[in-house]
């Protein structure tokens, strides 16, 4: 059946009876090896429709509850399988000011997908992510995304701390509401992890681009390279606005403790994978070219089996490493990482140690030579629901390497001495604290939001929290204006 646009349609929704799950073309690990595109492509329309239509628009959608926006997954499903695609676009960024971005990255695996009716029932779940992206990218296309056009101006600004997906996201919201908003970052661009974390191959920068592009014709001021709490005392930047959100998220990387982790050869993998893009953004990249932080012709092993730690497996590949080993203490089904990305690693070639945790880092301090890795027993549940591992005694092996990356995760820098506020209170976990749930601070008229209130954490989260500060620093900025009025 086609619509009044000569799409082909769904006849009906509910159709996964008859309609298996499909998801989007995926390029031959041979060929996507070769270079850092994207790995997928978008849905045609017929697939996309027919897709959708598989929603079988349940009376209590887990899937919405499994969103961190709660976006409204079976109402935009409805729509895009009745070829209604820019309504459907509209329900999308109703509840999401980066859609076609968590579209790409999100491990829908463990959130809106895994929550599906379908997958609990054996149906196997809707391609939930892949019609995010497809709308998404279409909308772009098309010329559905608009242009941030405030109804009136508030007369009142916001800076904004950190323009990674928090900062991003909130900016979006508080200049569509009328505020003028300055966005800091310490990068000559803007995206934070988005731009420099992620690599192409999951999230091409033309993408993120776009959005930035949209936030700048908006009217947003971006004041880039700029270190606030170095080069730029916070002070200035609170002096400078009416109120400031602080979304820097966190970006101390985890270190190895063990023997010999101080060798040449041993890197951080964010300080590896920022190298990376920016080499592929063009840029000169000296610690790359002098292979510092280049993965060519070198055997690698990656420590860690996070997100971060498949970001780092697959660059390698694609940087020409002649093996790339995965070490992780535990198990394939307790690993924090998305079970897709190893998958996509396994493909390409990646070799996976489970169980297995580093001892020592074998060599001298001019050059690393291997990792000394003992094997691991899975022991008691933790409250997480997460197996934790113990050492199995006298099973020790090792593992030749060139290049050892630590992708152990991130920590929060030491905000109140950064920006030289020792009233800014903090958590026990070095985070900044907020009041309740809410997203004050100690600090009268600064917020935070994302990582650094939660810890590292998913892209998906720090968009939601950007937009919740959004409208409470709204809220807050309205009642001073009444309270002066």
């Amino acid at each position: 059946m086609r619509n009044s646009e000569g799409i082909e349609v769904a006849s009906s929704n509910q159709t996964f009876v008859v309609t298996p799950r499909t998801g989007p073309a995926k390029a031959p690990a041979a060929e996507r090896v070769r270079g850092f595109d994207e790995i997928y492509a978008d849905f045609t329309a017929p697939t996309g429709t027919g897709q959708a239509s598989r929603c079988a628009q349940c009376g209590v959608p887990f899937c919405q509850t499994g969103c961190p926006l709660q976006n409204n997954i079976p109402d935009w499903l409805r729509l895009a399988a009745e070829g209604r695609a820019e309504e459907a676009w509209r329900r999308v960024e109703a509840t999401s000011t980066l859609p076609e971005i968590c579209g790409r990255i999100c491990p829908q695996d463990r959130l809106c997908e895994g929550a599906c009716t379908l997958e609990q029932a054996g149906w196997e779940t809707v391609t939930i992510g892949s019609v995010e992206r497809w709308l998404g990218d279409m909308a772009f296309a098309n010329g559905w995304v608009e242009p941030i056009r405030p109804r009136a101006e508030r007369g009142q600004s916001v800076g904004v701390v950190g323009a990674g997906p928090a900062g991003m996201a909130a900016a979006d919201r508080l200049r569509s509401a009328g505020y003028g908003v300055t966005l800091y970052d310490r990068h000559d661009r803007a995206g934070g992890l988005l731009m420099y974390g992620i690599p192409g191959f999951k999230l091409e920068k033309s993408v993120v681009q776009r959005r930035l592009d949209r936030l700048a014709e908006g009217g947003i001021e971006f004041r880039l390279g700029v270190d606030v709490g170095g080069d730029l005392p916070f002070a200035e930047v609170r002096a400078a606005h009416d109120a400031v959100l602080v979304a820097t998220g966190v970006y101390q990387a985890r270190r190895l403790t063990a023997p010999g982790c101080g060798s040449s050869g041993v890197i951080a993998a964010l300080d590896y994978l920022i190298a990376s893009n920016r080499k592929g953004l063009g840029d000169a990249v000296p610690a790359f070219d002098e292979g510092d932080l280049n993965a060519s012709g070198r055997r690698v092993v990656v420590i860690g089996g996070g997100d971060t730690a498949m970001d780092c497996v697959r660059t390698a590949v694609r940087q020409g490493a002649t093996s790339v080993t995965c070490l992780y203490r535990r198990d394939r089904d307790n690993m924090p990482g998305s079970a897709r990305e190893v998958t996509n690693a396994e493909e390409e070639g990646v070799v996976f140690e489970w169980l297995a945790a580093p001892r020592a880092i074998l060599g001298e301090a001019g050059q690393v030579t291997g990792v000394r890795a003992q094997r691991m027993a899975l022991a008691a549940p933790g409250t997480d629901g997460r197996w934790s591992s113990e050492p199995v005694p006298g099973a020790e092996f090792d593992l030749a390497a060139d290049l050892v990356i630590e992708a152990l995760g991130f920590e929060p820098e030491d905000i109140p001495a950064m920006f030289a506020e020792p009233d800014l209170a903090l958590t026990g976990w070095r985070t900044i604290r907020t009041a309740g749930r809410t997203k004050a601070t100690t600090l009268e008229g600064v917020f935070a939001a994302g990582d650094i209130v939660r810890g590292a954490s998913l892209v998906v989260w720090a968009v939601r929290d950007g937009q919740e500060a959004a409208a409470e620093i709204d809220a807050w900025l309205s009642d001073r204006q009444r309270a002066a009025a």
